[in-house]
């Protein structure tokens, strides 16, 4: 599906898609702070909550929260419920396929990410100058938790990777907050059903004829594996695949196109 360059369509609903494994202890933060956020434009919200098969109580904190919670700004509740644990990417699969506004992000339930920042994804969009936007960790003057040193310097060198077979100039290919116009990624066939998904995504949508892409800067309170993070070095190395198996099928998708021009 090609992308548009025409000044879009006002956004009347963001389709705001929580996967969740394990998360009771913060799901239902999360859900207060995406219920505090008032959207401009009296944009409307979508929450989409995937439980990927979770061990812990994750799904009676999320039916509590859904049934004794006053004063709701959340247009509209989604819960799914995964019979077996398929991962992270599986979970925003489904949450994508379920979205039913204009637009998309992806929400983890760790608190690592902002939803106070979600005007400022939209901002782009709503200027009609983007068809995707990215919240960069490493750009701009917002906060960010000091954590690992190998850790930012693997984010960036996959960044980096994934920039060279894009043609893309990211700072944050990794980022957890991606927007997408949800028409065009519901468009995207993809695989990926774990930590896969981030380079994947990117280097199917930058070769979406046309598309716009714009970064923008977020902040990160980030969490240490005691505190629950969950991604390891060989989702790190996944990653890794990913951007070599999907970037190298963009390339032969770009040299074709070069070669059908020049005959």
């Amino acid at each position: 599906m090609a992308a548009t360059n025409q000044h879009p369509l006002p956004i009347k609903k963001l389709s705001i898609i929580i996967p969740a494994y394990n998360e009771e202890k913060t799901i239902a933060l999360i859900l207060d702070r995406i219920n505090q956020v008032k959207l401009i434009r009296n944009i409307e919200k979508e929450v989409i909550i995937v439980n990927d098969c979770s061990t812990d109580n994750t799904e009676l904190a999320i039916q509590s929260y859904i049934s004794n919670a006053t004063d709701l700004s959340i247009n509209f509740f989604k819960y799914i419920k995964h019979d077996v644990n398929q991962g992270k990417g599986a979970a925003i699969h489904t949450g994508i396929a379920q979205a039913t506004g204009d637009y998309l992000l992806v929400q983890d339930a760790d608190l690592e990410y902002d939803p106070g920042e979600y005007n400022t994804l939209i901002k782009p969009i709503i200027l009609g100058s983007a068809d995707v936007v990215y919240g960069s960790r490493f750009m701009g003057g917002n906060p960010h938790r000091i954590l690992f040193f190998w850790h930012s310097i693997g984010n960036k060198f996959l960044t980096f990777l994934s920039n060279m077979f894009t043609n893309l100039n990211l700072t944050d290919m990794e980022t957890g907050y991606k927007m997408f116009r949800t028409e065009l990624i519901q468009g995207i066939s993809l695989k990926e059903k774990r930590f896969g998904f981030e380079p994947e995504v990117t280097a199917k949508m930058a070769a979406v004829p046309g598309v716009r892409i714009y970064e923008v800067g977020i902040s990160y309170y980030g969490r240490t594996f005691a505190e629950g993070k969950k991604i390891s070095w060989r989702d790190g190395f996944r990653a890794i695949y990913c951007i070599l198996k999907y970037g190298s099928f963009n390339i032969s998708i770009s040299a074709n196109k070069r070669v059908k021009a020049t005959v």
